[in-house]
């Protein structure tokens, strides 16, 4: 999920709103920013900027929009997919406003920028936000692409021409990748060598919203002879809102799903949704016999044109296995790298990106712990400015003194149940209520002179608290702990009980009560000879 926000003289923009699906949880429901601590705060935005119309990044609007009553700025293609969804909703779309990649806005007192960058989904910008003496450039999503097949590729002058900004909040996803992602183009170049040499029916899965790679499957299908059909209501809602915006002008023309029963299986190529594993997507539906219209066999292949969204290995892994009782041909990342980009920089990438802006500082966002560390790792190495590793409902200050963290308000997750937004069952509880359970952590620790380090083993105690992975658990303490600066035990208690409480809300269907106590140990010595 993101959103952002940002706020000069007591006036706030938004900065998009995005969803996540929780297949971890009994019907896999969205779950959704909670707005908690932007109203405690009395944050009322007087504006929404969406930077591209991936679901993480607008599946949130129509939810939590009435809440704000505020103008939406959007890309086209962004503008179209969220009309549909106030439509849907029985929203008015009147607040949607259109702006082209390259203009201005204002918005109190901000000014903003959309600026082109090359991502898995048409019109992504990166923002330049500019209020009072200070210059941010919220970057978004995106990586660059020579060859994106939709679009042009990034211009460098336009972001040289920025040099120097205060600010990039800056995209962490590759951050520990060297080199290049694979572009669009090599990708489709793959996937057309690659289905030369299928026989039976083909079944791709990508991303509805990466129309290049839809494109580029649905050309290759044509040079291979076989005919395109789309399954899964997302694919035909995002091409038919590109279609209608101009885009896939060379798609070639689609067979409907109930008539590819007539075609012999070696001209047949279903372009479908769910390559993470939902459950009511179409790729399940098939994978486990249940669409009306298509029944895989074994001489069919089954292609991933994705990678794993960190989190849904488990539900991946599940659907790979259907598949695998049907005796098709599997490829994905793992056998086939070669059929799948990302969307998102590696080092190369983020090197240019700074060079030619020239950043004073860098908050890294997107990513976990690690992804984040080995940006802020790169951002120093070039001379700039990176103390921060954000985490969801950290407050950040950004003044003549750099960044100050001002405070951190953990995030109650909230989920979409009912058609309407609610807390995650059981955090409306009483506190200490057996509802939701107590968890009691005793953590004996010592300080390393750069950060802090678990002496000895993890004590818990975990009443009426579902399943805790107490492994993984005790590796992302020891992770988070290994970075935290704080000079005394008081001042670790505070920075480490917030993020103890947002794993929780990630990792457990209900939030317990925590009660965290802190144990000071010496240090181990280690003699410089062993």
């Amino acid at each position: 999920m993101n959103l952002g926000l940002y706020g000069h003289d007591d006036e706030w923009i938004a900065v998009d709103c995005g969803m996540m699906i929780r297949q971890d949880l009994p019907d896999s429901p969205l779950q959704v920013p909670s707005l908690e601590t932007p109203e405690a705060l009395g944050i009322s935005p007087s504006a929404l900027i969406i930077t591209h119309g991936h679901e993480d990044h607008i599946g949130a609007v129509a939810w939590l929009w009435p809440r704000w009553q505020c103008p939406v700025h959007a890309t086209p293609l962004a503008a179209g997919l969220l009309r549909a969804k106030f439509t849907e909703r029985g929203l008015a779309t009147d607040a949607i406003q259109v702006i082209e990649p390259g203009e201005a806005l204002e918005a109190g007192p901000f000014t903003l920028r959309y600026l082109p960058l090359t991502h898995s989904i048409p019109e992504s910008c990166a923002l330049l936000i500019a209020a009072g003496e200070y210059r941010v450039l919220h970057t978004g999503d995106w990586k660059l692409d020579p060859e994106p097949l939709i679009g042009p590729p990034v211009k460098g002058a336009l972001f040289r021409a920025l040099a120097p900004v205060d600010l990039v909040v800056g995209d962490s996803t590759n951050a520990p990748l060297p080199g290049h992602s694979r572009s669009e183009g090599e990708v489709a170049r793959a996937l057309e060598h690659r289905l030369g040499q299928c026989s039976g029916r083909v079944v791709v899965t990508c991303f509805a919203s990466n129309l290049a790679r839809v494109l580029a499957i649905a050309l290759a299908a044509e040079s291979c002879g076989r005919r395109v059909s789309l399954m899964g209501r997302a694919m035909e809602r995002m091409v038919g809102v590109a279609r209608g915006l101009g885009y896939l002008g060379d798609m070639p023309p689609l067979v409907p799903v109930r008539d590819l029963g007539y075609l012999p299986p070696e001209e047949v190529l279903v372009i479908a949704t769910g390559s993470q594993g939902e459950p009511r997507a179409a790729l399940s539906r098939l994978a486990n016999g249940r669409h009306p219209s298509l029944e895989l066999l074994a001489e069919d292949t089954v292609i991933f044109s994705t990678k794993a969204i960190p989190g849904n290995e488990p539900q991946i892994e599940r659907l790979k296995r259907a598949l695998k009782r049907l005796n098709v041909t599997l490829w994905d990342e793992f056998n086939h790298p070669e059929l799948h980009a990302s969307g998102h920089p590696a080092q190369d990438e983020l090197r240019i990106l700074y060079g030619w802006t020239k950043p004073r500082h860098l908050l890294p966002v997107h990513g976990e712990a690690y992804h984040q560390r080995a940006h802020r790792e790169l951002a120093e190495s070039m001379g700039i400015d990176a103390p921060l590793a954000p985490v969801n409902g950290d407050l950040v200050r950004l003044d003549g003194d750099g960044l100050t963290l001002e405070a951190r308000h953990p995030q109650n997750p909230c989920i979409v149940s009912q058609n309407a937004v609610t807390p995650l069952p059981g955090l409306a509880a009483e506190r200490g209520s057996s509802r939701h359970g107590i968890l009691h952590l005793a953590l004996p620790i010592a300080s390393t002179g750069s950060g802090w380090v678990r002496i000895g083993r993890l004590m818990l105690d975990a009443h009426r608290v579902s399943a805790l992975d107490e492994d993984a658990f005790a590796e992302w303490l020891d992770e988070r702990l290994e970075g935290l600066e704080a000079e005394t035990l008081a001042q670790l208690r505070i920075a480490l009980q917030p993020l103890i409480i947002a794993w929780l809300a990630e990792h457990l269907r209900q939030l317990p009560d925590v009660h965290l106590q802190l144990l000071a140990m010496e240090s181990p010595t280690f003699d410089d000879r062993e």
